[in-house]
């Protein structure tokens, strides 16, 4: 018996480095593709040298719809999945290979969502275009009724977790 055997797993932490865009497969699956950069600090003799590296992304079925929805430019990501690398011949009939991580675990590290705090927030003035630096992974809110007047809404910036 041999206890040897293959792993194919990756874990990487980073920024998204452009807005996830949601397609559909001929079968009506959801998919989406994005980048994230990670950054390296090491010392080079007295410097100090930065080393970014680009990772693409693929995220299926209800996670990639998610995504989508709160997931933007800058957001601060953690990714579990399995490297796959895929090949196709382009218009000229050049062999081309595109190695990417399919995602398995998502968890977005920053608050990108519309929930009723951030339609609230909209409605008066403030700015929500960028996600907002918060370490605490993003929890769903459930809504009881439309019907809440707007100081009822527990904004999830004022949550201790």
């Amino acid at each position: 018996m041999s206890i040897f055997g293959d792993l194919n797993k990756i874990e990487i932490l980073g920024n998204i480095t452009q807005d996830p865009e949601l397609r559909y497969t001929a079968n009506g699956t959801p998919v989406t593709n994005f980048g994230v950069a990670t950054n390296r600090s090491y010392k080079s003799g007295e410097e100090w040298k930065e080393e970014v590296t680009f990772h693409n992304i693929v995220v299926w079925s209800t996670d990639a719809e998610m995504l989508t929805q709160r997931a933007r430019k800058g957001t601060r990501i953690y990714v579990q999945g399995r490297i796959q690398t895929r090949s196709w011949d382009d218009n000229q009939g050049q062999k081309q290979y595109r190695t990417e991580i399919v995602a398995e675990r998502v968890i977005l590290l920053d608050r990108y969502d519309k929930s009723p705090s951030e339609e609230l927030k909209q409605k008066n003035g403030v700015s929500t275009n960028e996600p907002s630096k918060n370490s605490q992974p993003v929890k769903e809110l459930e809504v009881e009724s439309e019907t809440k007047k707007d100081e009822d809404v527990i904004d999830p910036d004022d949550l201790p977790f």
